[in-house]
């Protein structure tokens, strides 16, 4: 099972990066250019073995976008991630999980592979019933599920115990490979 992270790096992540480390598990952010702030410390991303990956500089949806738009969004944003680590970025998540031949047709070109997911934890729907987030992930998790989270608040709330559930199910987290 992969876990990841989208709309980062958020104001949480320092949070999201505690209860990793607490349960050992490592995850996947996808970063969007407009929020990477240098204080944000993607360094301790890097140092306990989580990735980073692309989610756009601006987080528009990329199917309204022209090619050479977004082909200049895409591009930019991976610069960006690989200036600030020092880390060719592999993966490349469309905003909205909105993507059309333009955008297959860049990544292909760029060498970068769009990574989606299986379930969706709706955790920017339930800010006020963060459990419902844990119990639409294990009514839905499979082995091999790519799991999609949020930098929010809410995701903080249950983050804990989503990972103890599913770690009491038999669940296994890893990575997608590094290279390719």
């Amino acid at each position: 099972m992969i876990l990841t992270f989208d709309d980062g790096p958020s104001s949480v992540l320092v949070e999201l990066l505690d209860i990793l480390k607490k349960h050992r598990v490592t995850a996947l952010f996808f970063w969007q250019s407009k929020l990477l702030h240098v204080k944000r410390p993607w360094k301790r991303v890097i140092e306990e073995g989580h990735m980073i990956g692309g989610h756009s500089l601006r987080h528009r949806v990329l199917t309204r976008l022209s090619y050479c738009d977004q082909l200049h969004d895409i591009s930019t944003n991976l610069k960006q991630l690989e200036s600030l680590t020092g880390q060719e970025v592999k993966y490349f998540r469309p905003p909205y999980g909105q993507f059309n031949e333009d955008t297959l047709d860049i990544l292909k070109k760029i060498n970068v592979i769009p990574f989606l997911w299986e379930v969706a934890g709706l955790d920017w729907e339930h800010k006020k019933d963060p459990l419902h987030i844990v119990h639409n992930i294990l009514n839905h998790a499979e082995d091999g599920s790519v799991i999609l989270l949020h930098e929010l608040k809410q995701t903080v709330e249950i983050l804990d115990e989503l990972i103890s559930e599913l770690k009491l199910e038999g669940y296994e987290f890893v990575l997608p490979p590094k290279s390719l």
